[in-house]
């Protein structure tokens, strides 16, 4: 019996050592979704994608998504209409994401999240999860590229509600990482898919445990 239980716990204790969290960040274009679902893939984790709060349960294209909860009709109607959102619009979404966030870490060792987070306090919605998973990690994946590149990419998109207009609002509520934001890192996106993918999965190999 002991040696089970001896057993049971190293499992448990693995679990919690290996818990990330991976809130892929930044502006409207700069491909939060194409990198989140690269990182779901390789590591093999269900993805929250947090413009439509849609949960993938294992991977990137293992099983269609479980819709959760969209921004709300008034906060997509605001961004169609070049309205940027205030912090009150945002919250309740932001308050959904931390909760299936902490929902998929009850069930699995990890989980990938796009967020715009583009401000410390919504950064720091997400840092209260670590409160109730102590050893879990979290790790902010934040994509960078010039505003006029970012503007270009959200003009080519077809049929989606954010304007490249709304991407000047976001870089004017931008808020750098500040000295004591130590699970911020930098992904430079203004290259190609394939070198972007190259930074990424270099990161995740710095960032886990061997």
């Amino acid at each position: 019996m002991a040696s089970e239980s001896n057993k049971m716990n190293g499992t448990t204790q693995l679990k919690e050592q290996s818990e990330n969290i991976w809130v892929v960040a930044g502006p409207a274009g700069c491909g939060k979704s194409t990198v989140a679902q690269h990182i779901a893939k390789e590591l093999s984790l269900p993805y929250i994608e947090g413009d439509d709060v849609r949960i993938h349960p294992t991977s990137c294209c293992s099983a269609n998504p479980l819709l959760v909860k969209f921004h709300s009709k008034s906060n997509k109607d605001k961004m169609a209409s070049n309205v940027p959102l205030t912090d009150a619009d945002r919250w309740d979404w932001l308050v959904t994401l931390r909760e299936e966030t902490m929902k998929a870490l009850a069930q699995t060792s990890g989980v990938v999240v796009t967020c715009s987070a583009l401000k410390r306090k919504y950064r720091d919605e997400f840092r209260v999860v670590i409160y109730s998973h102590r050893n879990a990690k979290l790790h902010f994946l934040f994509l960078q590229a010039p505003e006029a590149i970012l503007q270009q990419r959200v003009a080519a998109r077809q049929g989606h509600y954010m304007k490249s207009s709304m991407v000047s609002s976001q870089f004017a509520n931008l808020e750098e990482a500040q000295a004591d934001e130590t699970d911020m890192h930098s992904v430079d996106v203004g290259v190609s898919e394939k070198e972007v993918q190259k930074q990424v999965s270099r990161l995740l190999k710095t960032l886990l445990p061997n």
